[in-house]
């Protein structure tokens, strides 16, 4: 399995922006979302770079993660009226102007001093949502007055004007909770986000503790740029090396609760009013997909944490189909989104085809947050720029057109589970079977 190809870039310094760094090329230059990934490994610091890029262990998921995407080939359609295409769509009952969304990400000013403020500023100017970590630079307070200030008055009162006439695309936050060994913490950061505006919370749940992220432990926390010294601003956590390294994903991740369980949906549904919607991200199977349905939630994120988390689980893309084939009706009564390998508009009008309504990216976002907002919005441009091209080439105008039978998926439905069931379809033996020895 190889790695996306990337494009030879010139890397010096363009004279007219200053704020670029040195081996940073410049942003109109990049063409791809690979060139994104070039420019990063070239400029971003060692420890960020690492931190940034690193994936659980061998690294299995995170590659698979892209490359199952290659494996599904498109089925194009000829000769449809596709002079006019809309990539707008519906996401947790939100007009956005493109089904793409800003993944949670952690300690965004590592990479740029304006960090998940940038993020967000880039969403709202693109009409696409955004999803604010516990683990984000700043307070979700901060991330939401930044956001709410980055129209002119002039700017706010002609959208005001445009949206009495017509629907305007609004773009959501939303905020992704890991809940904390104390839960009066988590409760009181869960009032800081409703107070903020968020219209959703995303309760992780596949990261009950730390992924081992190898590239990221190698080199010392105290060379992270970029960081407060009095730790993550919503969690206190403070990037300090332990015995077992510098992995910033782990050290600042200390006060994780693994003891948190299909229970707590309650415990967080008491804690939020009843329009904020609840989505449980990191869902890897089509029995808690179905558990979730059942629990009541609003929707879930096909998720494995960017292959940060457990080495070796499947890739999103293939959970999406195992989705269709195990229990198709979770897609009719929740929202079904997915994150994870996405580098490509082709990628994203994949999932679509296979029922996600939104498409996340993460890593990617902070690469062109190398550039500050304006990188962030050039990222997600180009992705719906192939989204578009992807589109009228399958023949289809609008995200209500997409269907599985766009795609060809034999290559990997052998990897697919066949049943909903958690018991392996031939292997029965359990070690509570073992016969004692006398």
């Amino acid at each position: 399995m190889t790695n996306p190809p990337t494009t030879t870039m010139k890397t010096t310094t363009s004279t007219t922006d200053p704020s670029l760094q040195p081996s940073q090329p410049p942003l109109h230059t990049l063409l791809s979302t690979h060139d994104f990934l070039s420019a990063a490994a070239s400029s971003f610091p060692p420890k960020t770079h690492a931190f940034v890029t690193s994936a659980a262990t061998d690294c299995h998921t995170h590659r698979s993660n892209s490359h199952t995407y290659s494996l599904i080939t498109l089925r194009p359609r000829i000769l449809h009226d596709v002079s006019r295409v809309s990539i707008s769509t519906r996401i947790l009952d939100h007009l956005v102007s493109s089904p793409i969304f800003a993944a949670a990400t952690s300690l965004g000013t590592t990479v740029h001093p304006d960090g998940e403020k940038a993020i967000g500023r880039a969403c709202k100017k693109l009409g696409v949502g955004m999803t604010i970590s516990t683990s984000a630079s700043f307070s979700v307070g901060e991330i939401a007055r930044a956001v709410e200030d980055c129209e002119t008055v002039t700017e706010r009162k002609e959208k005001e004007e445009k949206e009495e006439k017509e629907e305007k695309a609004i773009p959501p936050l939303w905020f992704q909770l890991y809940v904390d060994k104390d839960r009066s913490k988590s409760e009181k950061l869960l009032k800081q986000a409703v107070d903020a505006g968020v219209k959703a919370v995303f309760l992780t749940v596949d990261a009950p503790v730390p992924g081992k992220r190898e590239a990221d432990e190698r080199i010392s926390a105290e060379e992270a740029v970029g960081l407060s010294s009095s730790g993550v601003p919503m969690t206190g956590e403070k990037a300090e090396n332990d015995q077992s390294g510098g992995g910033l994903g782990r050290i600042t991740g200390k006060f994780l609760d693994a003891s948190v369980s299909w229970g707590d949906i309650a415990w967080l549904r008491r804690c939020l009013p009843e329009e904020v919607k609840i989505v449980l991200k990191g869902v890897q199977t089509a029995a808690d997909a179905v558990r979730a349905m059942e629990a009541g939630v609003e929707g879930i994120v096909v998720s494995n944490h960017g292959g940060r988390s457990l080495d070796t689980a499947p890739a999103t893309i293939l959970v999406l189909l195992e989705l269709q084939r195990c229990c198709p009706q979770v897609f009719d009564k929740m929202e079904v989104l997915v994150d994870g390998g996405v580098t490509r508009g082709t990628d994203v009008f994949k999932a679509l085809c296979l029922g996600a309504s939104g498409v996340g990216i993460g890593r990617g976002i902070l690469y062109g947050l190398g550039y500050g907002e304006e990188g962030v919005r050039r990222y997600v441009q180009i992705l719906n720029d192939e989204l578009e091209t992807t589109m009228k080439m399958c023949g289809i105008t609008s995200l209500d057109q997409v269907h599985p039978g766009l795609l060809n998926t034999r290559a990997v439905d052998q990897l697919v589970p066949e049943t909903v069931e958690e018991e392996h379809p031939y292997a029965k033996w359990r070690p509570s079977l073992r016969k004692k020895v006398s």
